[in-house]
Parts: C-alpha cells; structure tokens; sequence
C-alpha cells in the first residue's frame, strides 16, 4: 500500500477529502430542495440555510487535502457557486429598492436558482465519475 504522500502527488485525494465534497454537494442539495418544496426560495435557502453554510465551512476547512488533486476544482467550483449565488442575491436586493428594479430583481433570482441547480447536478455527477470540473 503506498504512503498518503504518494497518493496525493499522483493525483489521487485521500477518501476524507472525496467523502467531504460529496457531503457538500448533498448539503446544498437538499437546501436547494428546501427551496423547492418548502416556504424559502432556492436562492434563500441556498445562500441562508444551515446547511449551505455548514458546506462552505466544510469546503473550506477540506479543500488543502485536495490541492493538487482531482478533486480541488470540485472544492473550488462548490465554494465558487456559494459566493457567487451570495452575490447575485445582494445585487437582486439592491434592486428591489426601486420600483423599476424589482422586475429585474426576480428575474435574477429565477436565474440565479436554475443556475444553483445546474451547478450542484453537474459538479455531483461529475464527482461520482470521478472527473475534474472545467474539463
């Protein structure tokens, strides 16, 4: 059986590391499932739900045991989707502010939701066969 050390310089992540990107796909997931069929919206409960927060506090704490690896554009695409999403929903609020925003506001967020779930299917399908993302 070869070292930690050598399983990392070939590419290949430790298990923790692969486990922990496949609890963070579910995490937001579910809160996008949430989001679906509860009283949030996806975007909300995405970018405000525990479980979306637990995830990115996981992708961070995880993400050096993937470096160099497979598996750290899976970290960065996940920690990526989060503070993107965060960001369009600050931007979605400021245009609420004004009357003629909010039509805009919406559509951003119905984007922003539809492009969640597309982040989440492809980066989780992509996990299980094992391949890199921006590929």
């Amino acid at each position: 059986m070869s070292a930690p050390h050598d399983r990392i310089a070939a590419g290949e992540p430790p298990p923790s590391a692969i486990t922990v990107a496949n609890v963070v796909y579910l995490l937001h997931g579910a809160a996008i499932v949430v989001g679906l069929v509860g009283t949030a919206t996806v975007i909300g409960s995405f970018v405000g739900s525990v479980p979306s927060i637990v995830a990115v506090i996981l992708n961070y704490l995880k993400q050096r045991d993937a470096r160099g690896t497979w598996l750290e554009s899976h970290y960065r695409w996940q920690i990526r989707t989060f503070w993107f999403a965060l960001l369009w929903v600050a931007i979605a609020a400021l245009l609420f502010l004004t009357v003629l925003g909010i039509p805009l506001g919406f559509a951003i967020l119905i984007g922003v939701s539809l492009w969640l779930v597309y982040r989440i299917a492809r980066g989780g399908l992509r996990l299980v066969d094992r391949k890199p993302m921006y590929v």
